[in-house]
């Protein structure tokens, strides 16, 4: 009689055989890693605070896609993105049966418009709001502030990501090419008289 053992495949090899396996199915579902931004002009100019978090960010990522540069005045700059407003908020969702805040609500919101060097608007003011909610403890006070911090952190990168996907949809105004004039109009065509 015949003695069979089963085939017995190493650990890495069947590791490989999952990672292939999964790099497969991410593929066949239309999964690829988010590119850098194709921005339509060549330079911009920001208007953040030299110290803002949010400005040092948005730059990074401007600067990672290559094609456009961070000018530090509007001088030469083919569009300008200019910050109207930029807070962060933080309201009482919901209390306890003793009154205290148990929930807040965070928010961030960013209202800023784009104009081209002859300073036509490209994108009109623009509102973004993102908002976090986050369970409130007092006997978890330094970690609920840490936790505070991370969420606006958070914030902030999405933030970063919603403008670059804004900045990417202008649409730049080309020059465009007069009319042609009709090459000739017909004369009229004489009625016969009665």
């Amino acid at each position: 009689m015949l003695h069979r053992t089963p085939l017995r495949m190493p650990a890495a090899s069947r590791t490989w055989l999952l990672i292939l396996a999964m790099t497969a199915v991410l593929s066949a579902c239309g999964f690829h890693l988010r590119g850098s931004a194709n921005l339509p002009f060549k330079s911009l100019y920001m208007t953040f605070g030299a110290n803002s978090p949010l400005g040092i960010e948005l730059k990074r990522n401007i600067l990672a896609s290559g094609n456009t540069q961070v000018l530090t005045s509007a001088e030469g700059a083919e569009a300008t993105l200019e910050v109207l407003a930029e807070t962060r908020e933080k309201v009482v969702l919901t209390t306890n049966s003793s009154g205290r805040a148990s929930e807040y609500m965070l928010y961030y919101r960013l209202t800023f418009r784009v104009t081209d060097a002859q300073k036509k608007e490209l994108l009109p003011a623009t509102q973004i709001t993102l908002k976090r909610d986050i369970s409130y403890n007092s006997s978890q006070e330094l970690s609920k502030a840490a936790e505070e911090v991370l969420l606006y952190r958070d914030m902030q990168s999405d933030m970063v990501q919603q403008i670059l996907r804004r900045l990417t949809a202008i649409k730049t105004a080309q020059p465009t090419q007069p009319e042609a004039a009709p090459a000739t109009v017909p004369a009229p065509v004489p009625v016969p008289a009665k």
